[in-house]
C-alpha cells in the first residue's frame, strides 16, 4: 500500500510543479508508470537526456525530470539543458545555501513528497552530490527502485564528501549501472550482487557523440581569439578550489605561470567571478591575457575541449569528455573515481599542488579518440532495454 501522502515542513525549498516531461496527443491520458530523472549540475543533464530519449522511444515508462538547485545554478542549466533539446519544464526544487547536512536534509524532505505525489516506478540518479544522496535515501524510505548512473566509482579518498555520496548511494541504489569493468569490480568486492550490476557504458558520451560534428563545425574557439590546438582550457569547478580565497589565489597563480607559455581559456561561473573579483585577482588573470568569458552552453564548452590542445580540470565530466575525444587531459587531484580515464584515456593527475598547473604541456601528436569499451555513443539504448526488462511489470507491485 502507498504511504499516506503528506506536505512538506521544510522552509529551505520550494516546489514548483509544473507539468512536465512528454506529454499524450490532445485528449488522451498518459498512464505510462513515472521514471523520475534528477537533475543537479550540467553532467547530471548530459548523461541523463540520452536515457529520457531511448525511454521514450520504448514507450513503456512516462520520464519527468526533477532539477535540484539554487536559482542561480538553475539559470546555469537553462542553456545546457536547451543545448540537448530537454524541455525545461518540470518539477523544480529550489534550494538555498547552507551547510551541507542542512541542504542534504532539505533536498531529502521535499523529494520525498514529490515522490508521493508522482508515485514513480523508478528514481534514476547520478553523480555524487548532497542532492543525489538525498533523493536517492527519499526514494529509498518509500521502497521506489534506485538507479544510479554512475555507479562504482571510486576515488578512495574518504576526506571528501563526494566519495561518501558515492558510496551509500550506491548502497541505496536497486540498480547501478557501471561505466566500466573496473567499477563492476570495486562494486563487486564491496559485495553488491551482479544482478545489481547492468555495465551498459558513458551515457556521457552518447551525448558527446550526438553533437561531436556539430561543435567542431561551431568553432567556439574562433569567438575567443584562439587557435585550434593552441590553447589550454582550464575547466575547474570543485568547491575545494575555488570556494577557499587562498587556495583560489593558488589557483590563479599557476595558471598565471602557465598563462606565460601558452594561451589560456578559462570560463568562469558567477561565484567564482565573484570571488575572483572581490579578491582582485581578476585584474591579474585579464593582465596576463586569460581569456575569461562566462558561463557557457553545452555546446560551446565542448567545442571548446575539442579545439584545446590540452585540457586542465578537477572536474569528472571532463576527464570522460576529454578522453573519448582524445585531448590530453591533465586533472588537478591526487586520485580521481574515473579509472578509466587513467588506464585507457588520456588523463594525468597533476596532485593537489595548483602551483603544478603551470607544468601542463600541449604535446606535438593530434588528438585521438580513445576506444574505451562501451563508451561507443550506445550506452542509453542498452540500459533503456535493461530497465525496461527488469522493471516494467513492476508497476501494480513495487509501492
Amino acid at each position: 500500500m502507498a504511504p499516506t501522502r503528506r506536505s512538506s515542513t521544510c522552509p529551505k525549498l520550494r516546489v514548483i510543479s509544473p507539468d512536465g516531461g512528454a506529454r499524450p496527443p490532445a485528449g488522451t491520458r498518459d498512464d505510462r508508470p513515472v521514471v523520475l530523472c534528477v537533475i543537479g549540475a550540467r553532467s547530471h543533464a548530459v548523461r541523463v537526456v540520452p536515457l529520457i530519449e531511448a525511454l521514450e522511444r520504448r514507450r513503456v515508462f512516462r520520464p519527468l525530470v526533477v532539477r535540484v538547485g539554487r536559482h542561480d545554478e538553475s539559470e546555469l542549466l537553462d542553456p545546457v539543458l536547451e543545448d540537448l533539446g530537454l524541455d525545461t519544464r518540470g518539477t523544480f526544487l529550489r534550494t538555498t545555501s547552507g551547510p551541507p547536512g542542512s541542504r542534504t536534509a532539505a533536498v531529502l524532505a521535499t523529494f520525498e513528497q514529490v515522490v508521493l505525489d508522482h508515485d514513480p516506478a523508478l528514481v534514476v540518479v547520478s553523480g555524487d552530490s548532497d542532492a543525489t544522496l538525498a533523493t536517492a535515501l527519499a526514494a529509498a524510505k518509500l521502497n521506489v527502485p534506485v538507479v544510479q548512473l554512475e555507479g562504482g566509482l571510486r576515488s578512495w579518498d574518504w576526506g571528501t564528501p563526494e566519495e561518501l555520496n558515492r558510496v551509500v548511494t550506491d548502497r541505496l541504489a536497486d540498480t547501478l549501472v557501471t561505466q566500466s569493468a573496473d567499477a563492476d569490480d570495486n562494486l563487486i568486492r564491496e559485495g553488491v550482487a551482479r544482478d545489481r550490476i547492468v555495465c551498459a557504458g558513458n551515457t556521457l558520451i552518447d551525448s558527446l557523440r550526438r553533437c561531436e560534428q556539430k561543435v567542431r563545425r561551431r568553432g567556439a574557439w574562433c569567438a575567443l581569439g584562439l587557435a585550434a590546438g593552441e590553447y589550454v582550457l582550464v575547466a575547474l569547478h570543485r568547491a575545494v578550489n575555488l570556494d577557499d580565497e587562498e587556495r583560489l589565489r593558488a589557483v590563479v597563480g599557476g595558471v598565471l605561470v602557465l598563462s606565460e607559455r601558452v594561451p589560456v581559456v578559462m570560463p568562469l561561473r558567477p561565484r567564482t567571478l565573484a570571488r575572483l573579483e572581490a579578491s582582485g585577482e581578476l585584474e591579474f588573470l585579464e593582465a596576463a591575457g586569460v581569456v575569461c568569458p562566462g558561463p557557457l552552453g553545452y555546446l560551446d564548452f565542448v567545442s571548446l575541449e575539442i579545439g584545446a590542445g590540452s585540457i586542465a580540470t578537477d572536474n569528472g565530466a571532463v576527464q570522460e569528455e576529454a578522453s573519448a575525444l582524445g585531448v590530453p587531459c591533465f586533472t588537478l587531484r591526487a586520485t580521481t573515481e574515473r579509472a578509466v580515464t587513467l588506464t585507457h584515456g588520456t588523463n594525468l593527475l597533476l596532485g593537489d599542488d595548483p602551483g603544478d598547473l603551470a607544468s601542463v604541456e600541449i604535446p606535438a601528436a593530434p588528438p585521438a579518440p580513445c576506444a574505451i569499451p562501451l563508451w561507443d555513443g550506445h550506452a542509453a539504448l542498452r540500459l533503456a532495454d535493461a530497465l525496461v526488462a527488469n522493471y516494467a511489470l513492476l508497476d501494480d507491485t513495487h509501492r
